[in-house]
């Protein structure tokens, strides 16, 4: 009698998958829990591991078929059945396939086919049995996007205190901005195994918890050494990497009577593949991911992955070589007279010193600002508007500010201003995109203001400002200043922006050149207004004069335009009317 195998439940919301290879054939026995195939869902590619024993009858499906679960796949004869074992749940657990050496020559990719039957398969390896304590970890989990550490700035967790998923256990001080990391288990804190002022890592465990069972820490891929490829071996693995992607082999690709055109000589690095040895780790792949990383020589642990677990995926490994290549033809065309930090003197020579490490908030400005400095051409533009009408109506309207949760400040009133000029001259609401030869035009309006806190200066962004009016926006300033100097600011409160405004009013100062915050390309700053004598028909009145200075990228933005509108702004500060008659 035989036994069906029907395709088991692939995880939450996945009822199909594409076929992508086939591990059995009519004739061939096979045990429960041994693979039979590998699936590509919308998520990640598994293998799926048989539910019954037996002798394989009948093969109902073929390679490249879209199938549903419950479909029968094959028949076993004299088999046993076996309750199915989700898929998703064989997935959590991938088959560890040996590391294998990768040649450091090229290698002509050809079409993948399908390991013999009779081969061997390595026998699947259980992950190391795991410590008999009863504790649970809690591992720092993903900050954001290209945010790998932070600093330990408050622990709110002690031994034998209990905590609950999505309570803050810890406030951590990354590059960006301050941030609560909440919970994601439930228990009593047993062991605290870090302290305030160290550096965290994503996934480093921050403390344990009674009453559970401990995981088995995921072990961090170590990269191997940096070889160095030539030129022509570079531009042979892009070569490979586009025929793989077409199903040809690079024969097929050039025609039998055409010699291959010498290639360009060059050092690239590239993480090339080692013989696997004890202390390589296994990494979560499927074989024709790791068959696609040979033929092109990268090592397949250094090939960082997207997929659920870090998974790695065909797109990775091909990410991966393609980075690779740029970085190597960057390098290549980058000028021999780069700038270099010089070399320090030893300043204990002349007396006492003392270092401090640049940290979180600090570093990152440091790092931008350079950034923005190197890259865009500034100049600053100086202006000065007269604002003793403007002052006035301030003092009248500033209750309705007060009522609002705001103060009616300057800037408050250079946030509405700066957003009507924006929209006069588009060319300062918009960015360049040197790589493709074009502007991007921004059809919003989001105005970004620093705010000078202990820890640096932050630039919390404010959306849609030409829709909202004063009052408006001096509460929701005053708001988000009040966050940045308490440290609640979100990274994502800090995104976005298309202008920015500086004011430097309240400390001093008749003028500066603000650094164009990238890829911004302009940036308004204020100085402290005073009271100075003008000549106001036919006499000296005693004026309060406001200076103004706006920084720009002369990449995109000549002199002249940025006369106009640094004078229509100043404009706009001594008739405050102009802003209800031209926008």
């Amino acid at each position: 009698m035989a036994t069906e195998f029907k395709l088991p439940e692939l995880g939450e919301n996945i009822e199909s998958g594409e076929l992508v290879r086939l591990m059995i054939k009519p004739g061939v026995r096979i045990t429960e829990g041994e693979p039979v195939m590998e699936l590509e869902t919308d998520k990640a590619v598994v293998e799926v591991p048989s539910s019954v024993t037996g002798t394989i009858g009948e093969i109902r499906v073929s390679e490249g078929d879209t199938l549903r679960v419950g479909q029968v796949i094959f028949t076993v004869e004299n088999g046993a059945g076996a309750v199915a074992k989700s898929a998703a749940k064989a997935a959590a657990q991938p088959a560890v396939v040996p590391a294998v050496q990768a040649s450091a020559d090229p290698v002509v990719a050809t079409p993948a086919t399908p390991a013999p039957i009779a081969a061997p398969r390595p026998e699947r390896q259980t992950p190391p049995a795991v410590s008999s304590a009863t504790a649970s970890e809690f591992r720092l989990p993903e900050l954001g996007e290209n945010i790998n550490s932070g600093d330990l700035v408050r622990l709110m967790i002690s031994p034998g205190q209990s905590v609950s998923e999505g309570q803050p256990v810890m406030e951590l001080e990354t590059d960006k901005a301050v941030v609560e990391v909440p919970s994601t288990v439930t228990g009593v804190v047993r062991e605290v195994k870090v302290k305030e002022g160290q550096k965290v890592k994503v996934g480093e465990v921050i403390f344990t918890l009674e009453g559970g069972v401990a995981t088995q820490a995921e072990p961090v891929r170590r990269h191997e050494p940096v070889e160095h490829i030539s030129g022509q071996q570079a531009a042979r693995l892009s070569f490979q990497l586009a025929m793989r992607a077409e199903g040809k082999t690079e024969e097929q690709a050039l025609p039998p009577d055409q010699p291959q055109a010498p290639m360009p000589e060059f050092s690239m690095p590239v993480q090339l593949g080692k013989v696997a040895g004890t202390d390589r780790q296994p990494v979560p792949a499927a074989p024709h991911v790791r068959r696609l990383a040979r033929e092109v020589g990268v090592d397949i642990h250094s090939v960082p992955g997207s997929g659920p677990g870090g998974r790695i995926s065909e797109d990775d490994v091909k990410l991966c070589a393609k980075n690779a290549l740029l970085a190597a033809a960057a390098a290549a065309q980058s000028p021999r007279g780069a700038f270099v930090e010089p070399e320090l003197p030893d300043f204990a020579k002349w007396g006492k010193t003392e270092r401090v490490s640049i940290r979180g908030v600090r570093r990152k400005t440091a790092e931008h600002l350079r950034e923005a400095w190197n890259t865009i051409p500034h100049v600053t533009q100086q202006d000065r508007a007269d604002i003793t009408e403007l002052e006035q109506l301030r003092a009248r309207f500033a209750p309705r500010a007060i009522e609002a949760g705001g103060k009616m400040t300057v800037t408050a009133i250079a946030l509405k201003v700066s957003s009507a000029a924006l929209k006069v001259f588009p060319q300062f609401n918009a960015s360049i995109d040197i790589a493709k030869e074009e502007i991007i035009y921004k059809q919003y309006i989001n105005i970004g203001v620093a705010v000078d806190t202990d820890r640096g200066l932050l630039v919390p962004v404010i959306r849609d400002v030409d829709k909202k009016n004063i009052v408006e926006l001096a509460a929701e300033l005053a708001q988000l200043s009040k966050k940045a100097r308490d440290r609640k600011l979100t990274p994502e409160e800090m995104e976005g922006g298309t202008f920015t405004i500086t004011n430097l009013g309240g400390i001093g100062g008749t003028g500066f050149s603000p650094i164009v915050n990238h890829p911004e390309v302009a940036i308004l700053g204020l100085s402290r207004s005073r009271m100075e004598p003008e000549w106001v028909n036919n006499k000296f009145e005693p004026r309060l004069i406001l200076p103004l200075s706006l920084s720009y990228d002369h990449r995109l933005i000549d002199g002249a335009d940025a006369a106009r509108f640094l004078r229509w702004i100043a404009e706009a500060f001594e008739q405050p009317f102009l802003l209800s008659v031209q926008g």
